[in-house]
């Protein structure tokens, strides 16, 4: 592994798992089951604690870092972690997350290498242990956890290596996140699996990427469409080589056609891998050989996992997903799939003559932006408590670089106005950057169904394009007229 300028070899690595674990067990009581948070950037650490945990039967519990202090307190409320590992940029919010939560022990990366615990651990833990707790945005506003097992990523890493083709020869390149199970576990946790080196960046830069791709020569990578718009973007993309790369893997459901467009030009074949936090994440894949043929398919299903359409109406029904990666509950004991193993996705899609699977939309409402998961609910919550508000609504519209951008209609209170700076200094109070809106509709009514439900479908269809500037971006963006409903 690569990480900060350091060669960090398989037997290193080993002696840092081998010694965090010794001071989780013995120096800070660590015991199986028990919960530790990460809060920070990508780092060796992170992998380091998640393989300790395992060896004692404990669970890491990586927190989004792009997450407001609000959003952590729910976490850390929910799932009661006894200790927080954080790195040096996120040492302020981590103490001051310890300061709002007592009984959270808080803990720079460099404390899992004491020296005083000279004992080894226990080896705690087995296949059936939980080991990852990562929240998702689901069906509701209050983000759920799924638990995965060690079976579960063992199966994952399984899977994703044998798709991948990946051997000890392969150097991954790592820029997404790893608290989300894209960036960990589609390519981070199945290369170090299949013996390959990884090269751990910190977090996404367009910069960092295309001088990794020039120096270090990378063979996989995955990445975003928020990710590959900015590298297509970068001054270096024409004149760039990318000849090292045998593949770029993409997580996304739905990929911008031009962005893989751009890729293929350059005779890199763009694989799409389709899954979900729940599912491991790696469920359908779209291989090398193909890429070029099936443009905007996500493939077909990975070797061990089962695909099935539920509901079928002219040709599309909701993706539906059983396999020894996918998470069987919740935190802390809430089923995640049917009483068969059936994992039911939310996402609509349809099924070619070839066996191969095109998402096509989502059952439910959930607004995905340059690869995060954001509930309208957490918005709304969170408006509704504006003295302007009368009530709102969130949406997803289309969007070129974010793969879809939040939008918000707004009644408001008879007599009481408020302007979109306002309401987004006031969101930009309780809720992560991401989750902002960027478009604003301002409404009399809300449209509601007979049974009162909003009609989201109909609130993008109220909004009209036009060639505007953003006042918080600064760069063209889709605008929104204020419209009445007759």
């Amino acid at each position: 592994m690569q990480f900060g300028g350091q060669t960090i070899s398989y037997g290193a690595l080993q002696a840092e798992c081998d010694r965090a674990a010794a001071v989780l067990w013995h120096a800070w009581g660590v015991r199986p089951g028990d919960r530790v948070a990460w809060l920070g950037l990508n780092h060796s650490r992170q992998l380091v604690l998640l393989f300790a945990l395992a060896r004692i039967g404990a669970v890491l519990l990586p927190l989004n870092f792009r997450l407001a202090p609000a959003e952590w307190d729910l976490l850390v409320t929910d799932c009661a972690p006894g200790h927080l590992v954080h790195d040096a940029a996120m040492a302020q919010e981590a103490g001051d997350l310890a300061a709002r939560h007592t009984a959270l022990a808080v803990h720079g990366h460099d404390e899992l290498m004491d020296g005083a615990a000279c004992l080894p651990a226990p080896d705690a833990g087995t296949a059936s242990s939980p080991v990852l707790l990562v929240y998702t945005s689901g069906t509701t506003s209050r983000p759920k956890a799924a638990l995965h097992t060690q079976a579960n990523l063992l199966a994952n890493m399984r899977i994703a290596a044998k798709v991948q083709e990946m051997t000890a020869r392969d150097r991954v390149l790592t820029v997404l996140p790893l608290f989300h199970v894209g960036g960990l576990c589609i390519q981070t946790l199945p290369a170090l699996f299949a013996g390959a080196c990884v090269l751990l960046h910190a977090r996404f830069s367009a910069d960092a990427t295309l001088a990794a791709i020039r120096d270090d020569r990378p063979t996989l990578t995955l990445q975003v469409p928020a990710t590959m718009k900015a590298i297509t973007e970068h001054a270096q993309w024409p004149d760039s080589d990318w000849s090292c790369l045998r593949a770029v893997w993409a997580g996304s459901s739905v990929l911008p056609e031009p962005l893989v467009r751009a890729f293929h030009a350059r005779g890199i074949p763009v694989c799409n891998v389709y899954g979900a936090t729940e599912t491991g994440p790696f469920s359908i894949a779209l291989p090398p050989d193909q890429a070029f043929s099936h443009v905007g398919s996500c493939g077909w299903p990975a070797p061990g996992v089962e695909v099935r359409l539920g509901q079928v109406s002219a040709g599309v029904g909701e993706l539906q997903i059983r396999a020894p990666n996918v998470a069987e509950a919740y935190w802390p004991q809430q089923p995640a799939c049917d009483a068969q193993g059936w994992f039911a996705t939310g996402d609509l899609a349809r099924q070619d003559a070839d066996g191969s699977y095109t998402v096509v939309g989502r059952a439910r409402d959930l607004i995905i932006s340059g690869g995060e998961n954001i509930h309208p609910a957490e918005i709304e919550d969170q408006l509704a408590t504006h003295p302007a508000v009368a009530e709102c609504a969130a949406f997803g519209l289309a969007d070129a670089q974010w793969g879809e951008a939040v939008a918000v209609a707004v009644v408001f209170k008879p007599g009481v106005l408020a302007d979109e700076g306002e309401l987004r200094d006031y969101l930009a109070q309780r809720l992560a950057r991401y989750k902002l809106p960027r478009h604003w509709l301002r409404l009399d009514a809300l449209p509601r169904t007979a049974l009162g439900k909003v009609q989201r479908q109909l609130l993008a269809g109220l909004t009209l394009p036009a060639s505007q500037t953003s006042s918080n971006t600064g760069t063209p963006r889709q605008a929104v007229a204020v419209k009445k409903l007759p």
